[in-house]
């Protein structure tokens, strides 16, 4: 075999080692499109999610009805936390701790206060998001291999949308006269396909690779106990500032529905979207939701005796790079404007999936015509017949 034949050799070995990578690349594309609409499948799915209105006019229940809803069907349970989501077709989520220890989240009707269902511990929802953000990789010491494996990918797939601008001369020619032929076989049309959706998908895959990017600088900052957190640490409520209702026993809570009123005073335009009550005497309340920015989460820390604010975590605490980082997360899911915004993800998330794997098949294909005809060639010559003074001299070099 000559030194070129050779060298052709060893790269088709190469092209044909990357198509794991390939399938991994498709992999993570598809399960990160399912995981944007992840929960909405399971709305579909568990009747016991929706929030299904008893009347047509019926209004939602404060934080306060719903605690007492759900004291009135069980007396002894104690509620942690409620959350309620963005979209009003949802179920309350709230979780609960009874006296024999167990600890559960359920889902409650926002109407009636009704428990409709207690949710699993790894739902479909859970199974798509760990599934696509590290391979259900365990974390045992820190960040687990998988959520690096996958978060790397933001670095390549960058790259690739930079030189595929490169590449594509006047790419913005594609926005005016978009170009998809479909009768001229399966090579072109994936072709076309290929840089029709990469062209219209920019702002989606430069907006995944960078938080991808992030997602890789957050567990290596992360293993390293490097934090760039400005939240305060609240300290717990002394001992002797403790009001008592009788020896020994806490003075009730203020009503959940005036704590929200005490924390919208102090941040204006917070839709109060989660609640944390006190685990123990000495804790505060916590309200937080989203303000006039929707991807990111302001809280507020209350004193549940008193209603003192003893402290917030507002817009204006977050430093520069703060600001920026913590909005990666929702920038990367979808997960901030309702219904349409994660519609919107998983459509460019599908369409980038099927970018991938156009990618695959016209790469497939071509190292495989790639590879035969090398085989072809190989054979060829080796069945090529030896020339008549070859044979000449071989004949004359046996003779004595």
């Amino acid at each position: 075999m000559s030194k070129k034949s050779r060298s052709k050799l060893w790269f088709l070995v190469h092209s044909w080692l990357a198509l794991p990578i390939w399938f991994f690349v498709l992999i993570v594309c598809v399960t990160g499109t399912l995981a944007v609409v992840s929960q909405e499948i399971v709305w579909l799915a568990n009747p016991d999610i929706r929030a299904s209105k008893p009347t047509d006019d019926a209004e939602p229940l404060s934080y306060d009805q719903v605690i007492a809803a759900i004291k009135r069907d069980e007396p002894q349970v104690f509620v942690q936390s409620i959350s309620r989501p963005d979209e009003s077709h949802f179920a309350l989520s709230v979780d609960l701790s009874y006296p024999d220890g167990r600890s559960v989240e359920v889902y409650v009707n926002p109407y009636t206060g009704a428990i409709q269902g207690i949710s699993p511990s790894f739902n479909f929802q859970q199974f798509t998001r760990a599934l696509h953000g590290w391979w259900l990789v365990p974390f045992t010491n820190g960040y687990s291999w998988g959520w690096y494996l996958v978060s790397a990918l933001g670095i390549p797939l960058l790259a690739s949308l930079v030189t595929g601008l490169v590449v594509y001369k006047k790419f913005w020619k594609g926005f005016l006269r978009p170009t998809l032929r479909v009768r001229h076989g399966a090579r072109i049309f994936w072709g076309d396909f290929h840089r029709l959706s990469g062209i219209w998908s920019i702002w989606f895959i430069a907006v995944i690779s960078v938080t991808g990017i992030w997602f890789l600088i957050r567990a290596i900052l992360g293993d390293n106990q490097i934090s760039i957190s400005t939240e305060p640490v609240i300290p717990v409520i002394a001992r002797e500032k403790v009001p008592m209702s009788a020896p020994g026993v806490p003075a009730p809570m203020i009503p959940i529905d005036e704590a929200i009123k005490i924390a919208t005073q102090r941040i204006p335009g917070l839709e109060a979207s989660f609640v944390s009550l006190p685990f123990n005497a000495y804790s505060h309340l916590q309200i937080g939701g989203r303000g006039w920015y929707p991807l990111m989460f302001q809280t507020a820390q209350i004193n549940p005796y008193d209603g003192e604010v003893a402290a917030a975590h507002l817009l204006s605490d977050r430093s520069k790079l703060e600001f920026v980082t913590e909005s990666m997360r929702p920038l990367h899911t979808g997960d901030f404007g309702g219904l349409w915004i994660k519609l919107i993800w998983a459509f460019f998330g599908l369409i980038m999936s099927m970018m991938v794997l156009s990618g695959l098949l016209i790469w497939t294909k071509r190292t495989a015509l790639a590879t035969l005809n090398a085989l072809k060639r190989e054979a060829k010559t080796q069945r090529k017949p030896v020339s008549i003074p070859a044979r000449q001299a071989e004949t004359s070099e046996a003779q004595p």
